[in-house]
């Protein structure tokens, strides 16, 4: 992704296009981790439909992407399928775990949600800026086309998040949060070993 399609997205350090390269050599355990991404990306929008039944806009907006993360899993289990590749165990996943550990633990429920918003958007932009490279560095073609699809999904999830920030607070706030959370994800990724088997 190039420096203007990462200032889009906020992100502050791009990664090395020769992950591509690491995840063609690793595409049984790349899908794998793919998938179970998905699978979370569900389940975090089941629990925060849980956690504030209450705000309407949050929930009419997160229920359709539920079934959409389900549907995602779903594709990325069948190509593996048409491949011959089985669906492996979970990992854990360092960055999420990483990025969780700066959560605010304190303050009331609705001080949480902007931050719980702000985590989610983060992992929506950096798994679009991956499945971009994706869609333009592996040589398969069916995967290329494959990938470019959830990454205009993933563009989309994530403005969803960041305008769910929106409706719920102001907008300097949301900014505000924005800039901690980019920073914070860049010292993250400092801390990690890249790794072409997995997403993040």
């Amino acid at each position: 992704m190039s420096t203007a399609e990462n200032s889009i997205l906020g992100l502050k350090m791009p990664t090395d296009p020769r992950w591509v390269d690491l995840a063609a050599v690793s595409l049984e355990e790349i899908l794998t981790d793919h998938a179970f991404c998905e699978l979370k990306a569900a389940t975090q929008c089941i629990s925060l439909i849980q956690l504030y039944p209450d705000k309407e806009e949050l929930v009419d907006a997160l229920a359709p992407i539920v079934a959409e993360e389900w549907g995602h899993f779903r594709l990325v289990l069948a190509e593996m399928k048409k491949r011959g590749y089985a669906l492996g165990r979970q990992r854990k996943d360092d960055y999420v775990r990483l990025l969780l550990q700066h959560e605010p633990k304190g303050g009331n429920s609705d001080d949480r949600l902007l931050h719980k918003l702000m985590i989610c958007a983060l992992i929506e932009a950096r798994s679009c800026e991956r499945f971009r490279l994706l869609s333009e560095g592996l040589e398969d073609e069916k995967l290329r086309k494959f990938y470019y699809k959830f990454m205009i999904s993933e563009a989309g999830h994530y403005r969803l998040f960041i305008d769910l920030a929106g409706a719920y607070y102001q907008q300097e706030s949301v900014r505000a949060a924005w800039s901690q959370w980019l920073g914070i994800e860049e010292n993250v990724l400092q801390q990690l070993t890249p790794s072409g088997s997995r997403m993040h």
